[in-house]
């Protein structure tokens, strides 16, 4: 499909309202050769007259009345367009979906939300709250546009922008620790280790990172689905789980959990902000994970 040019929607609505090609190209600057040239142009481009042209008069065609109105809000947008460019009339409202874990969720994302309101105000966000796989399915799949996740990225589709390091520990309620212990890695067999999923994503940092490896030999795998799940179940005695630090602080600073094997320091990670590689929105995301990076994680 050929779409109509501007300078030919001008000639065509000064042409309407003059109904005198004369008078309607000294409006736009052209002879009135010119003009009628245009709107021959715009007739053949359209496929549908827009005159009933005698040596005497000039009358609109129905499709010409129909037209008046779509060609001059087609001008005035591409008048806006010039001055969206140049900045005379500020950001365009804009809506964007945003995934994250339901954790961090509500201790880090919810709480910045008026601190993004403030920095962004044109920007409405909405919340989708999923696990790490699902998150990055759906920006992959345009149903949320970014997403917050420290899940690793092996897609050619998405890229990223980081936001905070996410540091991990081995950890397990005092109370449980104190009625079985576990200070040598042959002892893990009588505990449960807690994860997400069956291929262990939390433990691994604990697993691969020096001094860790295969020497725990736990009695059972307790998969929970998500790291509050794996929180909550830690600080009821039911299991061993390695778990971000951001989370447990609290719990650790009244003593209801503790460090096991803490000359093992798991690997880290980083929470990133992730988005599809070909949004045109990219400087967007970049903007709002600056943002997001001036709060601290919790």
């Amino acid at each position: 499909m050929v779409y109509p040019d501007i300078d030919s929607l001008r000639c065509f609505v000064a042409a309407a309202r003059q109904l005198n090609f004369r008078a309607a190209a000294r409006a736009v600057a052209l002879t009135p050769a010119a003009l009628g040239q245009r709107i021959r142009q715009l007739e053949d481009q359209l496929g549908a007259r827009l005159f009933h042209r005698t040596t005497r008069s000039i009358v609109l065609t129905e499709a010409g009345l129909s037209l008046i109105p779509v060609a001059q809000d087609c001008i005035d947008r591409a008048g806006d367009c010039v001055r969206a460019a140049r900045g005379e009339i500020g950001p365009t409202p804009m809506d964007i979906t945003m995934g994250t874990r339901h954790e961090l969720g509500l201790s880090w994302v919810v709480p910045q939300l008026d601190t993004i309101q403030r920095s962004h105000p044109t920007l409405t966000i909405h919340l989708y709250f999923g696990s790490g796989a699902d998150l990055l399915l759906r920006v992959r799949t345009l149903e949320v546009d970014c997403a917050i996740t420290s899940s690793r990225l092996n897609d050619p589709k998405l890229d990223s922008s980081r936001l905070h390091p996410e540091t991990y520990l081995l950890l397990g309620s005092r109370a449980l620790l104190r009625k079985t212990p576990l200070d040598k890695p042959a002892q893990a067999k009588d505990h449960t280790l807690l994860d997400v999923s069956a291929d262990l994503p939390l433990f691994r940092y604990w697993r691969d990172a020096p001094g860790g490896g295969d020497r725990l030999r736990f009695s059972r795998l307790n998969r929970v689905g998500t790291i509050a799940a794996m929180r909550e179940l830690v600080l009821a005695g039911k299991g061993i789980a390695v778990l971000p630090e951001y989370l447990v602080k609290p719990d650790l600073k009244a003593k209801k959990m503790q460090v096991v094997f803490p000359d093992v320091a798991p690997l880290s990670d980083w929470f990133r902000l992730i988005y599809r590689t070909d949004d045109p929105r990219r400087s967007l995301y970049e903007s709002l994970a600056a943002t997001m990076l001036k709060t601290p994680l919790r």
